[in-house]
């Protein structure tokens, strides 16, 4: 059984969009850490998020739809960031994390048993 370091974002078991969200967060946090990257393209994500905490939008008038065009660049940003990394790298880290995965899903054991009522008045 492999132990989790203090610290570690577990990824949910089972898939689905918030696995793939946390997938995808994870891998874009390692290659901002990898110093293979080129320097300047690790700045699209922090342009996005830079965006999002601006007081500037792309469309103010219609409420609502201002959110939407915040989450619309933040995705863009952590997508072009990852489309523009070189693809050995990303299939690198992509590879480590979906191994963490299946341990983390090979984890979960079935133990058989049956289910005994105890008498209390004994």
């Amino acid at each position: 059984m492999a132990k989790k370091k203090s610290g570690d974002l577990v990824v949910p078991a089972g898939g689905g969009v918030l696995r793939d969200l946390v997938l995808r967060f994870k891998l874009i946090v390692r290659l901002m850490g990898d110093k293979r990257i080129n320097p300047l393209l690790k700045l699209l994500p922090f342009a996005s998020l830079a965006y999002l905490i601006s007081p500037i939008d792309l469309i103010p008038l219609i409420p609502g739809v201002s959110a939407l065009d915040d989450i619309a660049i933040v995705s863009l940003g952590a997508y072009l960031f990852v489309e523009f990394c070189p693809p050995n790298i990303v299939e690198e880290h992509m590879k480590s994390l979906s191994s963490n995965m299946d341990e983390m899903d090979d984890q979960g054991e079935v133990v058989d048993a049956e289910a005994v009522d105890i008498d209390d008045k004994e």
